[in-house]
């Protein structure tokens, strides 16, 4: 039996989450910015030695095929670009969570973060195929960490999961949001954008992450990035890569289009692209032993 999270509980199950390390906050801080620029990335990379070297195993791992092996940083992450570069510092940094069994939702270890990570490659791909005005860069980061509340309100959330989905499922207007707050007082929007405020996020990617099954109450600065990771996020469940009970139990904002340019043609090849891109980068990241 679930049971309801007062606002200071939330806090306290936030306060219990250690920080981001350093590297990766003032990463995720520097690719926030639209103005930055690779030589950023290089700088703050070569004063952390830890991640240097995870950098250079990545790039020189036998999921990418080099012939010659690199040595240099500089030509390390030009190769990998800022996104791998990304992935490695938050999956470093908070692999914990990402690779927490969600018995909240049925879900086994690893799960959130194969769709967080098929999320941010979709919402990247969503915006270079719809050219749209945002960086593509920043829709990769922002899908990597929109469904991190779900680490912290799992547990709450065990053994209720027949319950929720008989609740989205006799009740017309309810998704699996309502069911959340319904069952425990906060769903896993609200739970990852207190985190996001510990943490001190970039506001653009709190934002997603408190809005990326509601997009149209997100600020208009940020809507069109928020609409980028709503539909990545689709994607991601369309192709089976959903983070258990709630998979396919969200309303798809059909609004995408006023912010987002792009057709169900274009949705599809993109689902393609995820395929592909996914199985090198989760192939890489793994085997180079950055996810535990």
């Amino acid at each position: 039996m679930t049971q309801h999270i007062s606002q200071e509980e939330l806090q306290k199950i936030v306060k219990s989450v250690p920080m981001l390390s350093p590297s990766a906050s003032q990463l995720l801080q520097i690719t926030s910015r639209a103005d930055h620029d690779l030589s950023d990335v290089v700088a703050l990379v070569k004063n952390d030695a830890n991640l240097t070297a995870r950098v250079l195993k990545i790039v020189n791992s036998a999921a990418f095929g080099l012939v010659n092996t690199i040595t240099s940083i500089d030509r390390g992450i030009s190769y990998l670009g800022e996104r791998i570069i990304v992935g490695i510092a938050v999956g470093d940094s908070a692999g914990k969570l990402f690779e927490k069994e969600l018995s909240g939702y049925e879900s086994a270890g690893g799960d959130l973060w194969k769709h967080d990570l098929r999320t941010a490659i979709a919402a990247r791909e969503v915006v270079k195929q719809s050219g749209a005005d945002i960086s593509s860069e920043l829709a990769f980061t922002a899908g990597l960490l929109h469904d991190i509340g779900k680490s912290l309100i799992s547990d709450y959330l065990q053994g209720s999961v027949i319950e929720a989905v008989e609740m989205v499922s006799t009740e017309n207007d309810l998704d699996y949001l309502d069911a959340e707050e319904k069952l425990i007082g906060f769903d896993h929007t609200r739970a990852g954008y207190e985190l996001a405020k510990s943490w001190q996020l970039p506001d653009e990617l709190a934002e997603v992450i408190l809005y990326h099954h509601e997009p149209a109450k997100a600020k208009e600065e940020y809507r069109a990035l928020v609409y980028a990771v709503h539909l990545g996020d689709n994607i991601a469940m369309m192709g089976g890569y959903g983070t258990g009970s709630d998979s396919m139990r969200y309303k798809l904002d059909q609004q995408y289009t006023d912010y987002i340019k792009i057709g169900p043609k274009t949705l599809a090849t993109i689902m393609v692209n995820v395929d592909t891109e996914f199985e090198k980068l989760e192939s890489s990241l793994t085997k180079s032993g950055e996810k535990n």
